[in-house]
């Protein structure tokens, strides 16, 4: 299986990091050893000052696609998630600086704490599905799937023109603003709607 995250994909958190509103969507992969699951705690890596938490909603792929037109990209995922797509900011802000790779910052171990996941049809509009990150008790993120500039659909479809789509493959959808650094004992709390998905801490 593989990640593949898509990024700058609301307005806001483009402009909280200063950065352009691009053309298409952004892309970039994590690969499996990103995996942090079954709430397990993020220990925070060494080779970098300062971790960001951006809470984003997860697809599944449920099944083989590769050149999906959008009007079809919705029998390709029947599962919804949420998680954290850890950011050595700190690392980023040097790699982009250079016009480097972001693979360092985005995709080292345990970089990706994944929910479980739920049928999408829990909600009555996959455009339309409100999810939220607290950290230590306080809201830090919310988001709602009508604000992304690419919706899911289009997402998977753009993605499935280069890289062939396979079941239990996972997109990230793209963070809303809010982020910021996490800190050992921290304690965070992931949810979709009201419904409590994923309760990890930062050791």
């Amino acid at each position: 299986m593989k990640i593949l995250c898509i990024g700058r994909n609301y307005v806001d958190h483009i402009k909280e990091l200063e950065n352009e509103v691009s053309g298409d969507p952004v892309v970039f992969l994590k690969p499996e050893t990103a995996l942090l699951r079954n709430g397990n705690p993020f220990y925070i890596p060494d080779f970098a000052d300062e971790f960001h938490y951006e809470v984003e909603l997860l697809v599944k792929i449920n099944k083989l696609g590769k050149n999906i037109e959008p009007e079809f990209a919705h029998r390709y995922y029947d599962e919804i998630g949420i998680g954290i797509d850890f950011t050595a900011r700190d690392l980023q802000n040097k790699l982009r600086n250079k016009g480097l790779p972001w693979e360092k910052c985005k995709a080292f171990d345990s970089s990706a704490a994944v929910s479980e996941f739920v049928p999408k049809s829990v909600y009555p509009d996959i455009n339309n599905i409100n999810f939220h990150l607290d950290v230590n008790g306080e809201t830090r993120q919310k988001g709602n799937s009508s604000m992304m500039i690419y919706k899911i659909d289009t997402i998977v479809s753009h993605l499935s023109k280069y890289f062939t789509l396979k079941i239990g493959d996972i997109i990230f959808t793209g963070t809303p603003a809010g982020v910021g650094p996490v800190k050992i004992d921290d304690r965070l709390q992931l949810f979709i709607e009201d419904e409590l998905m994923l309760d990890f801490m930062i050791k």
